[in-house]
């Protein structure tokens, strides 16, 4: 099971107009262990009496910060981003669940390396914690830091990089690039892509095959980073990429379309109990429990941090995104619920 904690707000950060950094306090009992790059889910109460789960990723440092922090930007639409934004107060306490997701790095004070993150938009969170855990721990490497943004005003984070660009001065750079920038601006202008991202990072005296990639934003412009780091023979596991991305319900109903996919009866069993329920076509397996009010666990509902892990003894079942698991665990049977559809009729899903 889950470990879940309440967590008080220590402080609220204005980032942007339409971004904040929510701080917390530890628990009293005990302090929360988490790694640079994780993410934290937050559970906030809906309009009907149900509860909301988000994960966002931490900003704070294990290694650089006293408070657990997340950075939050607003969504138009959304019901945590909007709730937290507006109705989050110093003082309150959030529900929350332990820290997961693979998109980590261990800091080892004893071993020197180039640390190359590339983050766009709300992308950043994450990069900014694993830059911050690197440049405390390991006094001998160096990080750099290509982050794109719409114009100045969406720049989340501006003084803490310049702060970090004077403190760790010859160890940390950052290259700004805006894709709607004012006359003003002085620095890199267009969005991060294949035409620009070779010349940026040759700019910044990278070496390709000798570094470490972190990636986090939009997937086009992630994918677009990658196959340029393709071109120039950089390892598949020197390449680290996080996915904020949810299939929104006309991509999810566009591909079930695609894959052929039908309404199915279902049974998961969880927690000594066997639920038996339908699945609809633009529906996961997940999202089809929770609207039936099963209560299975998840967390990031993007296929990524395997809160939502699951056993298929019997049919088949297709993923939407499968980054979360190793080949191994695939052939094994394992499958995300987050992202998964019944393929076939008879589908059996049994979660631990």
């Amino acid at each position: 099971m889950m470990k879940t904690y309440f967590l008080q707000v220590k402080n609220i950060v204005s980032e942007t107009e339409d971004s904040i950094t929510i701080e917390f306090w530890h628990p009293l009992s005990e302090q929360i262990k988490y790694k640079a790059g994780q993410f934290l889910t937050l559970i906030v109460p809906a309009d009907n009496g149900k509860k909301v789960r988000r994960s966002y990723s931490m900003s704070s440092s294990p290694h650089a910060d006293t408070s657990v922090a997340v950075t939050i930007k607003r969504v138009a639409g959304g019901l945590v981003s909007n709730y937290l934004c507006d109705n989050v107060s110093i003082g309150d306490f959030i529900e929350v669940v332990e820290p997961m997701g693979n998109f980590v790095i261990e800091p080892d004070a004893s071993i020197s390396r180039n640390v190359v993150l590339v983050g766009a938009g709300s992308g950043i969170t994450p990069l900014i914690s694993i830059a911050k855990s690197i440049l405390k721990i390991e006094p001998k490497s160096k990080v750099s830091l290509i982050y794109g943004n719409r114009t100045s005003g969406n720049i989340i984070f501006r003084k803490a990089l310049i702060d970090l660009e004077m403190q760790y001065s010859g160890r940390f750079q950052s290259t700004l690039i805006l894709s709607q920038a004012d006359e003003n601006w002085a620095g890199e202008r267009g969005r991060i892509s294949r035409a620009n991202i070779v010349i940026l990072l040759k700019e910044m005296d990278v070496h390709f095959k000798e570094e470490s990639f972190y990636l986090c934003g939009p997937i086009e412009m992630m994918d677009e980073v990658i196959t340029s780091l393709k071109m120039f023979d950089v390892p598949d596991e020197r390449i680290h990429k996080e996915n904020f991305h949810a299939p929104a319900l006309d991509e999810k109903a566009e591909h079930a379309e695609e894959e052929g996919l039908k309404t199915q009866e279902i049974t998961v069993k969880y927690d000594g109990e066997d639920f038996t329920f339908k699945v609809e076509p633009h529906q996961s397996i997940l999202e089809a429990a929770l609207e039936l009010d099963i209560d299975l666990p998840y967390s990031c509902q993007a296929g990524m941090c395997t809160a939502c892990l699951g056993k298929c003894t019997s049919g088949k079942v297709m993923m939407d995104e499968d980054e979360g698991l190793t080949e191994s665990e695939i052939k094994e049977g394992l499958v995300l619920t987050c992202v998964a559809h019944p393929a076939s009729s008879g589908v059996v899903i049994e979660i631990e």
